[in-house]
This record gives C-alpha cells, structure tokens and sequence, in this order.
C-alpha cells in the first residue's frame, strides 16, 4: 500500500504514534510518506520506503495567520498525484482530517479512489471539540472520512458523546510500543548520571501543560519524599516549567529535582526510573506511562481517560483521582520503599506492554484496518 501520514511533528503521543506508526508500514513494506510542517522528533531519515515531505507556508501581509491547512491540503494533494497515494491518513480531526478531504475534492476524479482514514488522539475532541464552531467541523471531518479510530475504548465513548457520531463509524486501536527498543536493560550507566547511587528516582515526561497537572508532580514528590531519598526527574518543556521550578521552591525539594528539558531518546532514561509519574486531568490514551511499563517501570497515573485501559491498578501501578497529590504520595513512597512491591509491579508492567501494546501485534491490526477501507466505496 502506498499511504500519507499526516501529523503535527512535536513532542506528544500523537506525533510519536505517528511516526512510529509510518515506519513500521515501511519496514514491512509499504510506501510510506510522512506529511507535516517540520520532521517529526522520532523520525529516522534515510529509512528504505520512508519519505518526509515539508509543508512550505509562505507569510503574506494579507493574513494574519499564515493558512496552514490550505498549504497542508496543497501538499497532501501533490503527494497524493505525485506518488499514487491509496490512504491519507490524518492524525486529528482539525486540520488534519479536513485538509485531507480538501486534498481529493482539488484532485477531482484523480482523487476519487484515495481513502482518508482519521485517528482521534483526544485533544480534537476534549478541547477543540467543544468548542461550537469547531464541533461542527470536526463532526464534518470525521463524516467525511472513509474510516475513523480512536485510541481508547474512553475516547471513542467521548466522541459519540460529543460529537453525535455513530458507535459503528469509529474503531478502537490502541497505541503501541517497540518493545525492543523500549526494554528494561538499556543503557544503565544513564543512571549514574540521572541520580546519586542511594536515591530513587521518581520520573515524569511530558510537554509541560496545564492539562498534565506538572505541579502535581513536584506536590507528590515532596511529600513521597519525606521519608526515603529519592530525586524527581522531570523530562520535557512547556509553559508550566518554570511554575514548577517556583513550587519546588516553596516545597523545599528544589536540591532534590531534575529539570532535564527535552530528551528524544527517551528510552535511554525510561528503565533507570523507580517510578514513572503521570497525574494528567485528562489523558485519551497515556502513551508515556506504556512506554515507561514496556521498561518494567511500575506507573502511578490519575484514573482519568484512556489510563485504566492501560495501567491497571493494583497489578502494574496505582491510579487515583486527578488532583489527589496526598494518595499519589502515598503510592510513590510505598513503591520506592517497597523493593519486592516494586520489582513484582515492574514485571507486570512489562508483561502487559508486550503482550497487549507490542508493535509487532498491533501493526497486523492497522494493515487490515486499511485493507478493508479500500475494500468499501469511499464517502469522498
């Protein structure tokens, strides 16, 4: 199959899913064309039937804002003709989903034969759905699109919900994780360097925003860390950082926390970790807390979204209420006291990565998932 992946190239779940997701199709086979304005972070160049094509949006004084999606549907039009394109595949609804669909109405009767399959990752639908104006076009390019996914079995709910779409129009694949890559022996001097030999390490990645509750993070920490040395390394950037950096602080842990940044082989970091530490208001999916179990690293997350459809409670984490930065402690402080609770937690965690999330499962999924929307008339 020769498919277009379109997606936002930043530090994020969609992006990564993304990616992950083209060069897997690659390597077994397929021709792959990943579609964005800049190259996405875990993309690998020079891959055989990977190709990355930039989205060129040119400043006018006319426009205030430069129109991205017009420049997007432009550029997944020349790819669709160029290279034979049989799928776009949009990774949100807005704009991704609504270029595509403009993408083959300009090719006219060259475009008729291209599906355009859209997977909801939960932000089109949790923030930019509900606001008015943006649910109806998100209703328009899910409607428009020959097959939609969702990554949890929660978002898909949400969707009908929200967006007054039929169960039978959306099907659940979960993201999934290369557990060869991510595994639980890789590059253990990355600790030495991380933390002193005697201190735990508690481990948070993400962008940094609100939605992520980061301050939650350093509140935990500092009451887990009241009785067992540990260090709080929180990889990522974002506008709450330095909100963080002022709370730890106050908390008087500030000595005792890590503020790393951005850090693209996160799997390098990910198996030095304790604990990994995910207290999201809201996650669609929680592909950082899979990543961190595909290491054998047990998770302490909210029960919010997609989460318990990954971590489950008790087995391979702990998951409370978001906001719950008393319970979230108490869990923290009982995994890194607890080295058998923890070493039991952290085998489960992987078992479950690779046996439910591996790639080499799920990418059969997506190939047959394809193959069936080309075998239906397309909506166009």
């Amino acid at each position: 199959m020769k498919i277009g992946i379109v997606c936002y190239p930043t530090h994020g779940g969609s992006g990564v899913v993304a990616t992950e997701l083209g060069t897997a199709l690659a390597e077994n086979g397929h021709s792959v064309h990943i579609i964005s304005y800049a190259i996405p972070f875990r993309f690998e160049s020079f891959r055989k039937n990977l190709t990355y094509h930039e989205v060129e949006v040119n400043a006018y004084p006319l426009f205030r804002y430069p129109p991205y999606d017009l420049a997007l549907a432009g550029t997944i039009m020349e790819v669709a003709q160029q290279y034979g394109l049989d799928v776009i595949h949009a990774h949100y609804a807005i704009p991704h989903a609504i270029s595509g669909h403009l993408a083959r109405e300009m090719l006219n009767g060259d475009g008729k034969n291209i599906r355009l399959v859209t997977t909801l990752h939960g932000t089109d639908i949790t923030i930019i759905g509900q606001q008015r104006v943006f649910q109806r076009v998100t209703k328009f390019g899910i409607r428009k699109s020959d097959g939609v996914t969702s990554v949890s079995q929660e978002l898909k709910e949400r969707v009908i919900e929200t967006i007054d779409c039929r169960a039978q129009d959306i099907e659940v694949i979960p993201n999934f994780v290369d557990t060869e890559r991510f595994t639980t022996d890789c590059c253990q001097d990355k600790r030495a360097q991380m933390a002193a030999p005697d201190e735990k390490i508690v481990l948070h990645v993400s962008n940094f925003r609100e939605v992520k509750r980061p301050r939650d993070v350093v509140k935990a920490f500092a009451l887990a860390a009241k009785d067992v040395k540990a260090r709080l390394v929180m990889i990522g950037d974002g506008p709450e950082v330095g909100a963080c950096k002022e709370l730890a602080r106050e908390l008087g842990v500030f000595d005792r926390v890590t503020f790393a940044g951005t850090y693209d082989a996160i799997w390098e970091l990910l198996p030095q970790a304790d604990v990994f530490f995910l207290p999201s208001e809201y996650e669609s999916f929680g592909l950082s807390a899979l990543e961190a179990m595909a290491c054998g690293v047990p998770v302490v997350a909210s029960n919010t979204g997609g989460l318990p459809e990954v971590v489950a409670d008790g087995v391979n984490g702990f998951l409370h209420a978001p906001g719950n930065t008393e319970a979230m402690g108490e869990s923290i402080s009982k995994l890194l006291r607890d080295e058998e609770l923890r070493s039991k937690m952290g085998a489960a965690a992987r078992e479950c990565a690779t046996s439910k999330f591996r790639r080499e499962a799920l990418l059969p999924v997506w190939e047959d998932y394809y193959q069936r929307i080309l075998n239906q008339p397309a909506k166009g």
